[in-house]
Protein backbone atom coordinates (compact mmCIF):
# COMPACT_ATOMS: atom_id res chain seq x y z
CA UNK A 1 0.00 0.00 0.00
CA UNK A 2 2.48 2.85 -1.15
CA UNK A 3 2.44 6.15 -0.75
CA UNK A 4 1.37 8.40 2.26
CA UNK A 5 -2.04 9.42 4.14
CA UNK A 6 -2.34 13.59 3.21
CA UNK A 7 -3.26 15.33 6.53
CA UNK A 8 -6.54 16.75 5.33
CA UNK A 9 -7.81 13.32 5.21
CA UNK A 10 -6.95 12.51 8.70
CA UNK A 11 -8.54 15.44 9.53
CA UNK A 12 -11.65 14.85 7.64
CA UNK A 13 -11.31 11.51 9.28
CA UNK A 14 -10.77 12.51 12.80
CA UNK A 15 -14.47 14.86 12.77
CA UNK A 16 -16.50 11.99 10.99
CA UNK A 17 -15.99 9.16 13.88
CA UNK A 18 -17.80 9.72 16.90
CA UNK A 19 -15.05 8.34 19.60
CA UNK A 20 -17.30 7.49 21.66
CA UNK A 21 -18.75 4.54 19.55
CA UNK A 22 -15.45 3.48 18.36
CA UNK A 23 -14.24 3.24 22.10
CA UNK A 24 -17.58 1.57 23.41
CA UNK A 25 -16.92 -1.10 20.76
CA UNK A 26 -13.87 -2.25 22.69
CA UNK A 27 -14.98 -1.27 26.24
CA UNK A 28 -18.48 -0.78 27.68
CA UNK A 29 -18.73 2.59 28.43
CA UNK A 30 -21.23 4.45 31.29
CA UNK A 31 -22.96 7.84 30.89
CA UNK A 32 -21.56 9.67 33.84
CA UNK A 33 -22.41 13.65 33.37
CA UNK A 34 -20.76 14.94 30.16
CA UNK A 35 -18.96 12.52 30.12
CA UNK A 36 -18.67 7.98 29.20
CA UNK A 37 -16.57 6.40 31.62
CA UNK A 38 -15.24 2.84 32.40
CA UNK A 39 -12.37 0.81 33.79
CA UNK A 40 -9.19 1.77 32.21
CA UNK A 41 -8.35 -0.79 29.41
CA UNK A 42 -4.54 0.42 29.99
CA UNK A 43 -3.86 -0.57 33.26
CA UNK A 44 -5.71 -2.41 36.05
CA UNK A 45 -8.22 -0.21 38.36
CA UNK A 46 -10.40 -0.67 40.82
CA UNK A 47 -12.34 2.60 40.10
CA UNK A 48 -13.85 3.23 37.03
CA UNK A 49 -11.60 6.86 36.02
CA UNK A 50 -11.26 6.11 32.07
CA UNK A 51 -13.35 9.09 30.83
CA UNK A 52 -14.57 9.66 27.41
CA UNK A 53 -15.59 13.03 26.09
CA UNK A 54 -17.85 13.68 23.35
CA UNK A 55 -17.54 17.07 22.83
CA UNK A 56 -13.73 17.28 22.74
CA UNK A 57 -13.13 13.92 20.88
CA UNK A 58 -11.02 12.56 23.56
CA UNK A 59 -10.34 10.25 25.97
CA UNK A 60 -8.37 10.33 29.21
CA UNK A 61 -7.37 8.14 32.00
CA UNK A 62 -7.39 9.83 35.83
CA UNK A 63 -5.28 6.67 37.10
CA UNK A 64 -2.51 6.33 34.58
CA UNK A 65 -2.67 9.78 32.17
CA UNK A 66 -3.30 7.65 28.75
CA UNK A 67 -5.47 10.08 26.55
CA UNK A 68 -5.77 10.99 23.27
CA UNK A 69 -8.11 11.16 20.30
CA UNK A 70 -9.51 8.26 18.31
CA UNK A 71 -6.30 7.34 16.33
CA UNK A 72 -4.08 7.31 19.43
CA UNK A 73 -7.16 4.88 21.28
CA UNK A 74 -6.68 2.21 18.01
CA UNK A 75 -2.42 2.71 18.57
CA UNK A 76 -2.82 2.07 22.44
CA UNK A 77 -5.30 -0.37 22.40
CA UNK A 78 -4.95 -2.96 19.62
CA UNK A 79 -0.78 -2.09 19.41
CA UNK A 80 -1.27 -0.52 15.93
CA UNK A 81 0.92 1.69 13.97
CA UNK A 82 0.10 5.18 13.31
CA UNK A 83 -0.95 4.17 9.55
CA UNK A 84 -2.73 0.71 10.71
CA UNK A 85 -5.11 2.94 13.13
CA UNK A 86 -5.62 5.48 10.48
CA UNK A 87 -6.80 2.22 7.95
CA UNK A 88 -8.64 0.68 10.62
CA UNK A 89 -10.47 3.85 11.75
CA UNK A 90 -11.22 4.54 7.75
CA UNK A 91 -12.70 1.38 7.85
CA UNK A 92 -14.99 1.83 10.80
CA UNK A 93 -16.37 5.08 9.16
CA UNK A 94 -16.60 3.25 5.99
CA UNK A 95 -14.19 5.36 3.82
CA UNK A 96 -11.51 4.43 1.92
CA UNK A 97 -7.74 5.98 2.69
CA UNK A 98 -6.39 7.68 -0.09
CA UNK A 99 -2.32 7.78 -0.93
CA UNK A 100 -0.19 10.64 -1.85
CA UNK A 101 3.68 11.00 -2.79
CA UNK A 102 6.53 11.07 -0.04
CA UNK A 103 7.37 14.57 -1.54
CA UNK A 104 4.00 16.15 -0.83
CA UNK A 105 3.89 15.05 2.91
CA UNK A 106 6.37 15.85 6.05
CA UNK A 107 5.58 12.22 7.59
CA UNK A 108 8.78 10.50 7.76
CA UNK A 109 9.82 6.75 6.66
CA UNK A 110 9.50 4.45 9.24
CA UNK A 111 12.22 1.27 9.37
CA UNK A 112 9.02 -0.84 9.66
CA UNK A 113 8.28 -0.78 6.11
CA UNK A 114 11.67 -1.88 5.24
CA UNK A 115 11.68 -4.58 8.18
CA UNK A 116 8.21 -6.01 6.43
CA UNK A 117 9.86 -6.24 3.39
CA UNK A 118 13.27 -8.25 4.56
CA UNK A 119 10.50 -10.15 6.80
CA UNK A 120 8.77 -11.34 4.10
CA UNK A 121 11.31 -11.95 1.64
CA UNK A 122 13.08 -13.94 4.06
CA UNK A 123 10.31 -16.34 5.15
CA UNK A 124 10.37 -17.17 1.24
CA UNK A 125 14.09 -17.52 0.99
CA UNK A 126 13.64 -19.91 4.32
CA UNK A 127 10.43 -22.07 2.52
CA UNK A 128 12.28 -22.56 -0.73
CA UNK A 129 15.55 -24.18 0.70
CA UNK A 130 12.99 -26.71 2.68
CA UNK A 131 11.97 -27.49 -0.48
CA UNK A 132 15.79 -27.30 -2.28
CA UNK A 133 18.17 -27.55 -0.02
CA UNK A 134 19.78 -31.29 0.69
CA UNK A 135 20.74 -30.15 4.15
CA UNK A 136 17.28 -29.96 4.44
CA UNK A 137 16.09 -33.35 4.19
CA UNK A 138 16.84 -34.19 8.14
CA UNK A 139 13.73 -31.09 8.99
CA UNK A 140 11.38 -32.87 6.38
CA UNK A 141 11.66 -36.14 7.88
CA UNK A 142 11.04 -34.65 11.21
CA UNK A 143 7.78 -32.53 9.47
CA UNK A 144 6.41 -36.37 8.57
CA UNK A 145 7.43 -38.15 12.01
CA UNK A 146 5.19 -35.44 13.76
CA UNK A 147 2.18 -36.12 11.05
CA UNK A 148 2.26 -32.94 9.40
CA UNK A 149 1.31 -32.98 5.37
CA UNK A 150 2.66 -30.88 2.38
CA UNK A 151 -0.74 -28.99 2.31
CA UNK A 152 -0.12 -28.33 5.80
CA UNK A 153 3.34 -26.64 6.25
CA UNK A 154 2.51 -24.83 3.05
CA UNK A 155 -0.26 -23.28 4.50
CA UNK A 156 1.64 -21.60 7.88
CA UNK A 157 4.70 -21.06 5.66
CA UNK A 158 7.34 -23.23 7.83
CA UNK A 159 10.82 -23.26 6.45
CA UNK A 160 14.15 -24.03 7.07
CA UNK A 161 17.16 -21.91 7.87
CA UNK A 162 20.26 -23.52 6.77
CA UNK A 163 23.53 -24.17 9.52
CA UNK A 164 24.89 -20.65 7.98
CA UNK A 165 26.31 -18.18 9.68
CA UNK A 166 25.82 -15.59 6.50
CA UNK A 167 22.48 -17.04 4.59
CA UNK A 168 20.72 -14.09 4.99
CA UNK A 169 23.63 -11.58 5.30
CA UNK A 170 24.64 -12.24 1.77
CA UNK A 171 20.78 -11.37 0.64
CA UNK A 172 20.42 -8.00 2.54
CA UNK A 173 22.27 -5.32 4.50
CA UNK A 174 23.44 -5.93 7.50
CA UNK A 175 21.47 -3.00 9.26
CA UNK A 176 18.15 -4.02 7.47
CA UNK A 177 18.33 -8.08 8.95
CA UNK A 178 19.60 -6.51 12.50
CA UNK A 179 16.61 -3.76 12.63
CA UNK A 180 14.11 -6.68 11.72
CA UNK A 181 15.67 -9.24 14.07
CA UNK A 182 16.96 -11.39 11.73
CA UNK A 183 20.58 -11.04 12.31
CA UNK A 184 22.72 -10.41 15.26
CA UNK A 185 25.63 -7.24 14.96
CA UNK A 186 29.08 -8.18 15.90
CA UNK A 187 30.95 -5.73 18.00
CA UNK A 188 33.42 -5.86 15.57
CA UNK A 189 31.57 -4.67 12.84
CA UNK A 190 28.74 -6.75 10.15
CA UNK A 191 26.31 -9.21 11.59
CA UNK A 192 25.63 -12.90 11.34
CA UNK A 193 22.79 -15.11 11.12
CA UNK A 194 19.84 -15.45 14.22
CA UNK A 195 18.71 -18.75 12.82
CA UNK A 196 20.88 -21.25 11.88
CA UNK A 197 19.75 -25.17 11.25
CA UNK A 198 16.36 -24.47 12.50
CA UNK A 199 13.14 -25.22 11.19
CA UNK A 200 11.58 -21.80 11.13
CA UNK A 201 8.32 -20.59 11.56
CA UNK A 202 6.74 -17.34 10.00
CA UNK A 203 5.02 -15.32 12.59
CA UNK A 204 2.17 -13.14 10.84
CA UNK A 205 0.54 -10.53 12.15
CA UNK A 206 -3.72 -10.30 11.96
CA UNK A 207 -2.99 -8.61 8.31
CA UNK A 208 -0.96 -11.31 7.28
CA UNK A 209 2.70 -9.72 7.39
CA UNK A 210 5.64 -11.23 8.76
CA UNK A 211 6.66 -9.86 11.83
CA UNK A 212 9.18 -12.11 13.27
CA UNK A 213 10.05 -16.19 13.75
CA UNK A 214 10.07 -18.99 15.24
CA UNK A 215 12.76 -21.66 15.24
CA UNK A 216 13.19 -25.26 16.30
CA UNK A 217 16.47 -27.14 16.71
CA UNK A 218 16.60 -30.84 15.39
CA UNK A 219 19.49 -31.87 17.57
CA UNK A 220 19.95 -31.19 20.88
CA UNK A 221 21.32 -28.15 20.64
CA UNK A 222 20.18 -25.09 23.33
CA UNK A 223 17.93 -23.08 22.86
CA UNK A 224 15.43 -25.70 21.85
CA UNK A 225 12.86 -22.79 20.55
CA UNK A 226 14.42 -20.05 19.51
CA UNK A 227 12.05 -16.24 19.15
CA UNK A 228 12.59 -13.09 17.32
CA UNK A 229 13.48 -10.61 19.32
CA UNK A 230 11.77 -7.23 20.34
CA UNK A 231 11.92 -4.93 16.85
CA UNK A 232 9.93 -1.75 15.32
CA UNK A 233 7.38 -4.50 13.92
CA UNK A 234 7.61 -7.62 16.63
CA UNK A 235 6.56 -7.41 20.18
CA UNK A 236 5.68 -10.87 21.38
CA UNK A 237 3.69 -9.61 24.32
CA UNK A 238 1.42 -8.37 21.82
CA UNK A 239 0.73 -11.21 19.08
CA UNK A 240 0.09 -15.09 19.16
CA UNK A 241 1.12 -17.37 16.90
CA UNK A 242 -1.10 -19.00 14.27
CA UNK A 243 -4.00 -16.40 14.46
CA UNK A 244 -3.84 -14.75 11.07
CA UNK A 245 -4.43 -18.59 9.89
CA UNK A 246 -7.20 -18.93 12.50
CA UNK A 247 -8.92 -15.77 11.10
CA UNK A 248 -8.10 -16.70 7.61
CA UNK A 249 -10.85 -19.76 7.78
CA UNK A 250 -12.90 -18.58 10.60
CA UNK A 251 -13.33 -14.67 11.07
CA UNK A 252 -15.39 -15.23 14.26
CA UNK A 253 -14.85 -18.78 15.84
CA UNK A 254 -16.62 -20.24 18.78
CA UNK A 255 -13.83 -20.39 20.40
CA UNK A 256 -10.02 -20.25 20.58
CA UNK A 257 -7.77 -22.93 22.15
CA UNK A 258 -4.59 -21.53 23.64
CA UNK A 259 -1.72 -23.90 23.36
CA UNK A 260 2.37 -23.60 24.53
CA UNK A 261 3.81 -24.40 21.26
CA UNK A 262 4.18 -23.82 17.11
CA UNK A 263 3.71 -27.29 16.68
CA UNK A 264 0.95 -27.59 18.99
CA UNK A 265 -1.11 -25.45 16.56
CA UNK A 266 0.32 -26.58 13.54
CA UNK A 267 -0.30 -30.72 14.40
CA UNK A 268 -3.98 -29.42 15.73
CA UNK A 269 -4.72 -27.82 12.51
CA UNK A 270 -3.11 -30.94 10.78
CA UNK A 271 -6.12 -33.05 11.88
CA UNK A 272 -8.98 -30.92 12.29
CA UNK A 273 -8.73 -28.59 15.06
CA UNK A 274 -8.12 -25.21 13.72
CA UNK A 275 -8.65 -22.68 15.48
CA UNK A 276 -5.50 -23.07 18.44
CA UNK A 277 -2.82 -20.24 18.81
CA UNK A 278 0.13 -20.28 20.70
CA UNK A 279 1.76 -17.13 22.82
CA UNK A 280 5.30 -16.63 21.41
CA UNK A 281 7.66 -17.86 24.29
CA UNK A 282 6.36 -15.92 26.91
CA UNK A 283 3.72 -16.19 29.64
CA UNK A 284 0.11 -15.43 28.64
CA UNK A 285 -1.23 -11.83 29.47
CA UNK A 286 -3.80 -9.55 29.54
CA UNK A 287 -3.07 -8.32 26.33
CA UNK A 288 -2.62 -11.54 24.63
CA UNK A 289 -6.25 -12.45 25.94
CA UNK A 290 -7.82 -9.38 25.25
CA UNK A 291 -6.56 -9.74 21.42
CA UNK A 292 -8.35 -12.75 21.32
CA UNK A 293 -11.38 -11.63 23.16
CA UNK A 294 -12.36 -9.43 19.96
CA UNK A 295 -12.41 -12.55 17.94
CA UNK A 296 -14.89 -15.12 20.22
CA UNK A 297 -16.01 -14.80 23.59
CA UNK A 298 -14.86 -18.42 24.98
CA UNK A 299 -11.35 -18.99 25.68
CA UNK A 300 -9.43 -22.26 26.78
CA UNK A 301 -6.37 -22.81 27.64
CA UNK A 302 -4.59 -26.18 27.52
CA UNK A 303 -0.96 -26.65 28.82
CA UNK A 304 0.76 -29.22 29.98
CA UNK A 305 0.27 -30.95 32.90
CA UNK A 306 3.05 -30.60 35.01
CA UNK A 307 4.21 -28.07 37.35
CA UNK A 308 5.43 -25.62 34.93
CA UNK A 309 1.98 -26.25 32.96
CA UNK A 310 -0.23 -25.50 36.07
CA UNK A 311 1.35 -22.68 36.86
CA UNK A 312 1.03 -21.07 33.06
CA UNK A 313 -2.28 -21.61 33.84
CA UNK A 314 -2.76 -19.94 36.88
CA UNK A 315 -0.67 -16.90 35.60
CA UNK A 316 -3.01 -16.83 32.46
CA UNK A 317 -6.05 -17.05 34.89
CA UNK A 318 -4.94 -14.19 36.90
CA UNK A 319 -4.14 -12.14 33.99
CA UNK A 320 -7.54 -12.23 32.56
CA UNK A 321 -9.41 -11.25 35.69
CA UNK A 322 -9.51 -7.50 34.71
CA UNK A 323 -10.50 -9.03 31.09
CA UNK A 324 -13.38 -10.73 32.49
CA UNK A 325 -16.76 -8.99 32.16
CA UNK A 326 -19.95 -10.28 31.15
CA UNK A 327 -20.29 -12.71 28.14
CA UNK A 328 -16.96 -13.57 28.46
CA UNK A 329 -15.58 -17.07 29.10
CA UNK A 330 -12.37 -19.07 30.08
CA UNK A 331 -11.89 -22.65 30.54
CA UNK A 332 -8.69 -24.55 32.02
CA UNK A 333 -8.11 -27.91 29.90
CA UNK A 334 -4.66 -29.58 31.67
CA UNK A 335 -3.18 -31.81 29.87
CA UNK A 336 -1.80 -35.27 31.33
CA UNK A 337 1.78 -35.29 32.14
CA UNK A 338 4.31 -35.52 29.28
CA UNK A 339 1.66 -35.76 26.47
CA UNK A 340 1.16 -33.00 24.04
CA UNK A 341 -1.75 -31.86 22.09
CA UNK A 342 -0.67 -33.11 18.96
CA UNK A 343 0.42 -36.80 21.05
CA UNK A 344 -3.66 -36.93 22.29
CA UNK A 345 -5.65 -35.98 19.04
CA UNK A 346 -3.26 -38.24 16.97
CA UNK A 347 -3.94 -41.06 19.57
CA UNK A 348 -7.56 -40.34 20.58
CA UNK A 349 -8.88 -38.32 17.68
CA UNK A 350 -10.30 -34.67 16.99
CA UNK A 351 -14.02 -36.29 17.86
CA UNK A 352 -12.48 -37.32 21.59
CA UNK A 353 -10.18 -33.89 21.89
CA UNK A 354 -12.92 -32.02 21.48
CA UNK A 355 -14.89 -33.75 24.33
CA UNK A 356 -12.23 -32.54 26.45
CA UNK A 357 -12.33 -29.29 25.77
CA UNK A 358 -16.10 -29.38 26.23
CA UNK A 359 -15.70 -30.49 29.58
CA UNK A 360 -12.81 -28.07 30.55
CA UNK A 361 -13.06 -26.77 33.64
CA UNK A 362 -14.74 -23.37 33.85
CA UNK A 363 -12.49 -20.59 35.20
CA UNK A 364 -14.25 -19.95 38.60
CA UNK A 365 -14.11 -23.79 39.67
CA UNK A 366 -10.55 -23.67 38.96
CA UNK A 367 -9.95 -20.28 40.83
CA UNK A 368 -11.68 -21.44 43.96
CA UNK A 369 -9.76 -25.08 43.94
CA UNK A 370 -6.74 -23.39 43.52
CA UNK A 371 -7.67 -21.20 46.36
CA UNK A 372 -8.49 -23.46 48.71
CA UNK A 373 -5.70 -25.89 48.51
CA UNK A 374 -4.52 -26.68 51.63
CA UNK A 375 -6.71 -24.40 53.72
CA UNK A 376 -9.54 -26.01 56.13
CA UNK A 377 -12.82 -24.24 55.59
CA UNK A 378 -13.96 -25.49 59.15
CA UNK A 379 -11.78 -23.44 60.65
CA UNK A 380 -11.94 -19.61 60.91
CA UNK A 381 -7.80 -19.45 60.36
CA UNK A 382 -9.11 -21.33 56.79
CA UNK A 383 -11.89 -18.89 56.21
CA UNK A 384 -10.01 -16.58 56.49
CA UNK A 385 -7.14 -17.62 54.62
CA UNK A 386 -9.35 -17.97 51.55
CA UNK A 387 -11.06 -14.24 52.04
CA UNK A 388 -7.20 -12.75 52.23
CA UNK A 389 -6.06 -14.48 49.07
CA UNK A 390 -9.33 -13.92 46.71
CA UNK A 391 -9.85 -10.74 48.05
CA UNK A 392 -6.90 -9.11 45.90
CA UNK A 393 -7.38 -11.09 42.54
CA UNK A 394 -11.77 -10.26 42.71
CA UNK A 395 -11.16 -6.51 42.84
CA UNK A 396 -9.49 -7.03 39.42
CA UNK A 397 -12.95 -8.13 38.23
CA UNK A 398 -14.83 -6.08 36.16
CA UNK A 399 -18.37 -5.10 37.62
CA UNK A 400 -21.15 -6.93 36.08
CA UNK A 401 -22.82 -10.74 37.01
CA UNK A 402 -19.78 -12.62 36.19
CA UNK A 403 -18.25 -10.66 39.42
CA UNK A 404 -20.97 -11.06 41.58
CA UNK A 405 -21.52 -14.49 41.07
CA UNK A 406 -17.52 -14.68 41.90
CA UNK A 407 -18.22 -12.86 45.47
CA UNK A 408 -21.10 -14.95 46.58
CA UNK A 409 -19.15 -17.49 45.89
CA UNK A 410 -16.51 -16.91 48.08
CA UNK A 411 -19.35 -15.85 50.70
CA UNK A 412 -20.50 -19.31 50.21
CA UNK A 413 -17.51 -21.20 50.60
CA UNK A 414 -16.45 -18.84 53.82
CA UNK A 415 -19.64 -18.64 55.29
CA UNK A 416 -18.70 -14.60 55.89
CA UNK A 417 -21.77 -12.30 54.16
CA UNK A 418 -21.01 -8.51 52.64
CA UNK A 419 -17.52 -8.84 51.42
CA UNK A 420 -18.20 -7.85 48.25
CA UNK A 421 -19.75 -4.37 49.92
CA UNK A 422 -16.50 -4.25 51.96
CA UNK A 423 -14.41 -4.46 48.74
CA UNK A 424 -16.75 -1.68 47.42
CA UNK A 425 -15.97 0.80 50.02
CA UNK A 426 -12.64 0.42 49.71
CA UNK A 427 -13.01 1.57 45.88
CA UNK A 428 -14.81 4.93 46.37
CA UNK A 429 -12.27 6.03 48.57
CA UNK A 430 -10.72 7.04 45.78
CA UNK A 431 -13.63 8.19 43.56
CA UNK A 432 -12.17 12.32 43.44
CA UNK A 433 -9.03 11.93 44.09
CA UNK A 434 -7.75 13.03 40.28
CA UNK A 435 -10.08 15.53 40.27
CA UNK A 436 -9.19 17.17 43.80
CA UNK A 437 -5.48 17.13 42.36
CA UNK A 438 -6.19 19.05 39.59
CA UNK A 439 -8.40 21.61 41.94
CA UNK A 440 -5.02 22.06 44.29
CA UNK A 441 -2.87 22.53 40.73
CA UNK A 442 -1.85 25.86 40.21
CA UNK A 443 -1.03 26.81 36.71
CA UNK A 444 0.81 29.75 34.84
CA UNK A 445 -0.40 32.51 32.78
CA UNK A 446 1.32 31.06 29.90
CA UNK A 447 0.17 27.18 31.04
CA UNK A 448 -3.02 28.44 31.55
CA UNK A 449 -3.53 30.42 27.99
CA UNK A 450 -2.31 27.28 26.23
CA UNK A 451 -4.54 24.92 27.65
CA UNK A 452 -7.72 26.73 27.12
CA UNK A 453 -6.89 27.70 23.80
CA UNK A 454 -6.29 23.99 22.92
CA UNK A 455 -9.63 23.19 24.29
CA UNK A 456 -11.34 26.05 23.03
CA UNK A 457 -9.67 27.01 19.54
CA UNK A 458 -12.52 29.78 19.05
CA UNK A 459 -10.47 31.86 21.88
CA UNK A 460 -8.31 32.75 19.59
CA UNK A 461 -10.31 35.89 18.48
CA UNK A 462 -9.51 37.35 21.91
CA UNK A 463 -5.88 36.63 21.47
CA UNK A 464 -5.50 38.35 18.30
CA UNK A 465 -7.80 41.79 19.19
CA UNK A 466 -5.01 41.71 22.06
CA UNK A 467 -2.23 43.76 20.76
CA UNK A 468 0.69 41.65 22.20
CA UNK A 469 4.42 42.42 21.47
CA UNK A 470 5.86 39.07 21.03
CA UNK A 471 9.40 40.83 21.55
CA UNK A 472 8.10 41.17 25.47
CA UNK A 473 7.00 37.25 26.64
CA UNK A 474 10.23 35.37 27.05
CA UNK A 475 8.15 32.66 29.18
CA UNK A 476 8.23 29.28 28.66
CA UNK A 477 5.97 27.55 26.15
CA UNK A 478 5.98 30.73 24.12
CA UNK A 479 6.76 28.97 20.75
CA UNK A 480 4.49 26.47 21.91
CA UNK A 481 1.55 28.76 22.05
CA UNK A 482 3.36 30.51 18.74
CA UNK A 483 2.66 26.78 17.09
CA UNK A 484 -0.41 26.35 18.08
CA UNK A 485 -1.88 30.06 16.99
CA UNK A 486 -0.09 28.70 13.69
CA UNK A 487 -2.44 25.50 13.17
CA UNK A 488 -5.87 27.51 14.29
CA UNK A 489 -5.40 30.27 12.00
CA UNK A 490 -4.69 28.00 8.66
CA UNK A 491 -7.42 25.62 10.13
CA UNK A 492 -10.18 28.10 11.82
CA UNK A 493 -12.78 25.36 12.46
CA UNK A 494 -10.52 22.64 13.58
CA UNK A 495 -11.57 20.37 16.26
CA UNK A 496 -10.02 19.36 19.59
CA UNK A 497 -8.88 16.22 18.01
CA UNK A 498 -7.74 17.46 15.04
CA UNK A 499 -5.23 20.19 16.63
CA UNK A 500 -3.91 17.57 19.06
CA UNK A 501 -3.00 14.96 16.03
CA UNK A 502 -1.20 18.28 14.00
CA UNK A 503 1.63 17.09 17.31
CA UNK A 504 1.67 13.45 16.74
CA UNK A 505 5.60 12.83 17.20
CA UNK A 506 6.95 15.98 17.39
CA UNK A 507 8.54 17.28 20.92
CA UNK A 508 5.47 19.05 22.48
CA UNK A 509 3.01 15.97 21.90
CA UNK A 510 3.45 14.74 25.46
CA UNK A 511 2.98 18.84 26.98
CA UNK A 512 0.02 19.30 24.66
CA UNK A 513 -1.59 15.97 25.88
CA UNK A 514 -1.33 17.14 29.54
CA UNK A 515 -2.57 20.89 28.75
CA UNK A 516 -5.43 19.59 26.67
CA UNK A 517 -6.52 17.27 29.72
CA UNK A 518 -6.24 20.01 32.31
CA UNK A 519 -9.90 20.49 33.83
CA UNK A 520 -11.13 23.64 35.04
CA UNK A 521 -14.58 22.87 36.15
CA UNK A 522 -15.67 26.20 34.47
CA UNK A 523 -17.37 26.80 31.62
CA UNK A 524 -18.97 29.92 28.97
CA UNK A 525 -18.24 33.58 29.97
CA UNK A 526 -15.87 32.18 33.06
CA UNK A 527 -13.91 31.06 30.30
CA UNK A 528 -13.50 34.06 28.21
CA UNK A 529 -12.66 36.01 31.82
CA UNK A 530 -10.18 33.28 32.46
CA UNK A 531 -8.59 33.37 29.42
CA UNK A 532 -8.47 37.62 29.33
CA UNK A 533 -6.75 37.52 32.50
CA UNK A 534 -4.31 35.16 31.78
CA UNK A 535 -3.21 37.09 28.83
CA UNK A 536 -2.78 40.62 30.60
CA UNK A 537 -1.04 38.67 33.56
CA UNK A 538 1.62 37.44 30.43
CA UNK A 539 1.41 40.97 28.97
CA UNK A 540 2.51 42.64 32.42
CA UNK A 541 4.84 39.94 33.22
CA UNK A 542 6.46 40.44 29.96
CA UNK A 543 6.61 44.01 30.67
CA UNK A 544 7.81 43.67 34.30
CA UNK A 545 10.77 41.43 32.96
CA UNK A 546 11.78 44.00 29.84
CA UNK A 547 11.74 46.73 32.45
CA UNK A 548 14.19 44.98 34.80
CA UNK A 549 16.34 44.17 31.59
CA UNK A 550 16.66 47.98 30.57
CA UNK A 551 17.52 48.76 34.54
CA UNK A 552 20.01 46.05 34.63
CA UNK A 553 21.42 47.24 31.31
CA UNK A 554 21.99 50.93 32.37
CA UNK A 555 23.70 50.07 35.04
CA UNK A 556 26.30 47.73 33.71
CA UNK A 557 26.67 49.55 30.12
CA UNK A 558 24.39 52.22 30.02
CA UNK A 559 21.42 52.72 26.78
CA UNK A 560 21.06 54.04 23.92
CA UNK A 561 19.03 57.16 22.98
CA UNK A 562 15.91 54.54 22.21
CA UNK A 563 16.99 51.92 24.87
CA UNK A 564 16.10 55.47 27.52
CA UNK A 565 13.28 56.24 25.57
CA UNK A 566 11.55 53.20 26.33
CA UNK A 567 13.02 53.02 29.48
CA UNK A 568 11.28 56.30 30.79
CA UNK A 569 8.07 55.18 28.97
CA UNK A 570 7.69 52.39 31.00
CA UNK A 571 8.57 53.77 34.11
CA UNK A 572 5.76 56.58 33.41
CA UNK A 573 2.80 53.80 32.53
CA UNK A 574 4.38 52.08 35.64
CA UNK A 575 3.54 55.02 38.09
Amino acid sequence: MAGLIPRPFIDDLLVRVDIVDLVDSYIPLKKSGSSYVARCPFHTEKTPSFAVTRNKQLYHCFGCGAGGNAISFLMEYSHLSFIEAVEDLASFVGVEVPRESASSTPFKKNTATDSFLVLEQAAGFYIEQLKSNPAATVAVEYLKQRGLSGEIAQEFHVGFAPDSWDFLSKQFKTQQLVDAGLAIAKDSGGAYDRFRGRIVFPIRDRRGRVIGFGGRVLDDSQPKYLNSPETDVFHKGWEVYGLYELLSRNAKPQRILVVEGYMDVIALAQFGLDYSVAALGTATSKDHLELLFRFSSEIVLCFDGDKAGKEASWRAVTAALPSLRDGRSIKIMQMPVGIDPDDLIREQGLAKFEQRIDAAQALSDYFFQRLTQGLNLNTEEGKSGLINKAKGYLEKLPEGVFRDLMLTRLEQLSKVDNIGAHIQSQKNKRANKYKQKQEDTKLSPMRLIISLLLQNPSLLTILEKRSIDWALINAPGVEVLKKIVEIIVSNPNISLACLMEHFRGQEEEKYIKIMINHDFFISGDEIIAEFSGAIEQLVQQGKENRLDQLIAMERQSGLSPEQKKELLTMLAARK
